[in-house]
């Protein structure tokens, strides 16, 4: 009488050393490309004018460190600087905050409305966002002739440009980790004396930091490197890096090596500051969705 196999025994597993040296070349790819641009900046911002208008040179002959200073000659870059930084604190502020109070009422609270208010605030991020360039810009116009506050060309009415942008996903998104905390929290802490408020920042918002600051992150994101409602709603005293960098081409000719240079100094608030977060920005992705 033959002997039956289990299905493993049918179909023995691939080696371990196989798979780990498939997974170390994957990677290794996967590693390569991601970097080759990142290289390609680097290195271009190190060479002089004359070396980076001909052919690409992988290993350039020459460095100079020349097109760090001169970014800041060529154009008013650290101006530009200012605007970018007090722009995107200013909507990633007023977006967390808002969404804390929107997101904790949904959440903990059924009221008329609720569920309208929720389809509508999910709606939003169904429309592209140049839907809203022209319709801003005419309020914003609007209200500076009918009021004489400037909003157009203004800090203020970019700030409020972004704050459209970032508030629903960010509602959305601490509604979900509002949802994954135990509303137990909330009722110990009204028997121990505190009222909604009280509940809310002793409680719930330390229990969420990971959740707000995933929207912390995704707010100043949003802002930091937005280029086409910038171009439309600043001037050349509100103007912001992501526009600024275009100054960098003359009719004349493009400092490539200046661009380059100045694209890896806008890059390293980003950057510095998601490798600062990424535990609490992973667990503020996930967690909400997982629980």
């Amino acid at each position: 009488m033959p002997m039956l196999r289990t299905p493993e025994q049918a179909s023995p597993m691939a080696s371990p050393k196989s798979f780990i040296w498939t997974r170390r070349i994957v990677l290794t790819l996967l590693l390569l490309f991601v970097l080759t641009p990142v290289y390609v900046m680097l290195s271009s911002s190190l060479k002089s004018l004359q070396d980076v208008q001909g052919s690409f040179k992988w290993i350039p002959s020459s460095f100079s460190y020349h097109p760090y200073i001169d970014i800041w000659k060529t154009v008013p870059l650290a101006h530009y600087f200012l605007n970018s930084l007090i722009v995107s604190v200013s909507a990633t502020v007023f977006s967390v905050a808002v969404a804390i109070f929107a997101a904790y009422g949904v959440s903990r609270y059924r009221f008329p409305g609720r569920r309208i208010f929720t389809v509508t605030v999910l709606s939003t991020q169904m429309f592209p966002g140049i839907l809203f360039l022209l319709p801003l810009y005419l309020i914003f116009v609007n209200i500076g002739n009918n009021t004489g506050i400037h909003l157009q060309g203004s800090r203020l009415g970019l700030i409020i440009t972004y704050l459209t942008f970032s508030l629903p996903f960010s509602i959305w998104m601490l509604v979900g980790y509002f949802d994954s905390i135990p509303r137990d929290l909330d009722e110990a802490a009204k028997v121990d004396g505190c009222g909604p408020f009280g509940a809310l920042f002793r409680v719930v918002v330390p229990a969420a930091v990971p959740g707000i600051v995933a929207v912390c992150v995704y707010a100043f994101m949003t802002a930091w490197g937005e280029v086409l409602f910038a171009s439309v709603m600043t001037n050349s005293s509100t103007r912001t890096l992501a526009v600024g960098l275009r100054e960098y081409a003359t009719q004349n000719d493009v400092y490539w090596n200046q661009v380059m240079a100045a694209s890896l100094v806008v890059s390293v608030p980003v950057v510095a500051g998601f490798l600062l977060l990424q535990r609490y920005l992973v667990a503020g992705l996930t967690a909400g969705a997982v629980k």
